[in-house]
């Protein structure tokens, strides 16, 4: 899993506000950067508890695929 997918899996599951939801479905789907979301003061915490977990690899792989499998838009 790149960085991005798991911070955007990490994103969405950290908060029930249904605004960051979608922040971290846009990011999952390419419509919102990292760094645009690191300019919002109302997700800056949740992206750099998001890192912080992915540098010391405590994210299920397994979830995040099927994260993955819910949110992501596949245009054929």
């Amino acid at each position: 899993m790149d960085k991005v997918t798991c911070i955007a899996y990490l994103l969405y599951n950290s908060s029930k506000n249904q605004d960051i939801r979608e922040k971290a479905i846009k990011l999952l789907n390419g419509d919102m950067s990292i760094h645009d979301l690191k300019r919002d003061q109302s997700v800056q915490t949740f992206i750099v508890m998001a890192e912080t977990l992915i540098r010391k690899n405590k994210i299920d792989k397994i979830q995040v695929q099927i994260f993955v499998d819910e949110f992501m838009v596949v245009e054929v």
